[in-house]
């Protein structure tokens, strides 16, 4: 089953996002090392940033983490 935040994690990767999931203790946050393309920035910007905190969590917690580089 595809939730919502999958489709916007993985349209957003689709995009040519480089961000990476980092958690630690429950936290979890991205960092980004190598610069999206505009359209997956624009998408993040668009989509995902005005997220309330939680639904956004869900979304990072789809990307690569950053255990896996």
């Amino acid at each position: 089953m595809m939730t919502q935040s999958k489709q916007l994690a993985e349209e957003y990767r689709r995009l040519g996002g480089r961000r990476l999931a980092k958690v630690d203790d429950n936290i979890v946050s991205t960092r980004a090392w190598d610069e999206d393309t505009p359209e997956a920035e624009r998408f993040w910007q668009e989509h995902v940033a005005p997220l309330d905190e939680e639904k956004r969590r869900e979304v990072e917690l789809h990307l690569p983490s950053i255990s896996e580089r």
